[in-house]
């Protein structure tokens, strides 16, 4: 069943990408220039693999053609030579800009951050082409309803993307990604059973035959003392949430797709594709949670899973009801709710008003308090996290990781042994970002996706993003993504881990650079 759309979201975000530009009617793309004598021009073209801005300075440039290496100099600075980047003409893809000290910015490991300029996300109020998002409902069981989101549905020859929530939210967490990328994919969020809006339609649990309630049994849903038919054996666990992504691609998407997944979620799309990678194209792990699951999982572990007589189903047992009415109460309080999200957003600036609003409405669902104890009572997955990342790697599933790196949960090591685990697969890390890097910095993130779906689909002909033409990146190298959101300038610095990065040359790197930089003063 497939009950059509009962909201669709309007763009509100306002950002893009704007330097300065004359205001007289000319060419956009004729940029003025600054008028300071010792600020040196710079030089920008656009990558033509990549989409990204490269920058070099004009001494340099006109230096080369000084020695005789004019055609290549020409070629490799933008292109003059066949017109794609006539950057003092006003009629060029390439940017002038300020000073090298607005193009670099030392890291922490002594290297030089080369700017890279990023689209910020579409403005409607500006006539920015915003993809529109519908919301929907699939019935995957009888009394079991799904609540999902899509946009970019036009995009019937794009390659298809499924986003996956982390715990406690639901699709609206990707708003941002399905306003900006259903511009030019087919995109869809979705909300797990027992979170969002895909809680229970109705009570899985029937009243006590007694007749004896209590306020909190009388405004709950699963704190009865029998369970209904339907309820039999549900408990909203890694299984049934990966069962659930599976029907969900074949049934209503119907191909295989690209999975990117938020800490929960990220764990979640990697179980479904280790289990299903004929359904795959690729898995992005956004900060992905590396455990599940307090329980031990019955298949896996029968003997030590006995040992625990309940395990996330309905009804609750009664010494779990009391447990929970005494944490959800202090859980779903608003204070409880913006202290967490305080702790996972490392830019206070961040508008997470409309987060904030959506969560606590999902905690006045009458089920809200029973799916979560099932949620947090519910046995691990029959696989962990490193062999879902085993066989992935068997299957050659390819894997993405963009992590931000001041995460308070989890941390830039998990992304790392990640890396460790898979080597070839490419590693962004954001900062200043924390665990919903998509939300927070949502236009780094969309670039990174684009990127590297375009790099995916090309077969390598076009390079992976923050790469040059024929950059081969072993180690690591840091890009400062530029970009404005409300009117205002804003940056991040995002540092690619190659293939044989390590933990030991990164720090001997950052030694030498010091040590260096020592003798320089000196």
């Amino acid at each position: 069943m497939e009950i059509l759309t009962s909201s669709t979201a309007s763009c509100r975000i306002v950002v893009n990408l704007r330097w300065k530009i004359p205001e007289n009617g000319s060419n956009p793309c004729q940029l003025k220039l600054p008028t300071s004598r010792e600020r040196k021009i710079l030089f920008a073209r656009t990558n033509q693999r990549s989409g990204s801005l490269r920058f070099s300075s004009v001494d340099k440039f006109l230096k080369n053609l000084n020695h005789g290496e004019g055609s290549r100099s020409l070629d490799s600075f933008g292109g003059l030579k066949n017109g794609n980047s006539k950057v003092f003409s006003g009629k060029s893809s390439g940017y002038v800009v300020g000073g090298e000290d607005d193009v670099g910015r030392i890291t922490e490991n002594g290297d030089s951050a080369t700017k890279v300029l990023i689209p910020g996300l579409p403005d409607e109020s500006k006539g920015e082409y915003c993809a529109p998002i519908s919301s929907y409902f699939w019935e995957w069981k009888p009394k079991l309803i799904v609540h999902y989101e899509k946009a970019g549905c036009e995009n019937v020859n794009s390659s298809p993307v499924l986003f996956l929530p982390g715990f406690g939210v639901g699709s609206f967490h990707y708003e941002k990604q399905l306003k900006d990328l259903g511009r030019d994919h087919r995109v869809w969020a979705i909300d797990f059973l027992g979170q969002g809006m895909s809680l229970p339609v109705e009570n899985p649990t029937l009243l006590s035959k007694d007749g004896v309630t209590s306020e909190w049994k009388d405004s709950v849903w699963g704190f009865g003392d029998e369970i209904e038919p339907w309820a039999d054996e549900l408990v909203f666990s890694m299984d049934l949430w990966q069962d659930q992504v599976r029907n969900f691609i074949e049934e209503v998407i119907g191909e295989p797709v690209y999975v990117v997944g938020n800490s929960l979620g990220g764990f979640v799309a990697l179980y479904f594709a280790a289990s299903n990678p004929h359904l795959v194209k690729g898995v992005t792990l956004l900060n992905a949670t590396p455990f599940w699951g307090l329980l031990p999982n019955p298949i896996r572990s029968p003997i030590l899973a006995r040992i625990f007589p309940w395990s996330g189903t309905f009804p609750l047992p009664a010494n779990v009801r009391k447990l929970t009415e005494f944490l959800w109460q202090k859980i779903s309080d608003p204070k409880s709710i913006a202290e967490i999200l305080k702790q996972v957003y490392t830019d206070h600036s961040t508008n997470i008003d409309k987060v904030f609003s959506r969560i606590l409405e999902i905690t006045q669902h009458p089920a809200a308090a029973a799916s979560f104890a099932s949620i947090m009572f519910a046995p691990q997955g029959q696989l962990s996290f490193r062999e879902t990342l085993a066989r992935c790697k068997m299957s050659d599933v390819p894997i993405c990781l963009v992590y931000g790196k001041e995460d308070p949960w989890v941390k830039p090591v998990w992304g790392l042994q990640v890396k460790r685990q898979v080597p070839e697969a490419p590693y962004y890390e954001i900062s200043p970002a924390g665990h919903c890097p998509h939300d927070e910095v949502p236009e780094a993130v969309n670039y990174l996706l684009r990127g590297w779906i375009k790099n995916l689909e090309s077969h390598g002909s076009i390079a992976l993003p923050l790469h040059d033409d024929a950059e081969v990146v072993e180690n690591s190298i840091a890009r400062d993504l530029e970009f404005v959101r409300e009117g205002s300038r804003k940056s991040v610095i995002v540092r690619f881990f190659g293939s044989r990065f390590s933990i030991w040359n990164s720090f001997s790197s950052y030694i030498k650079s010091q040590f260096r930089k020592l003798q320089t003063e000196s």
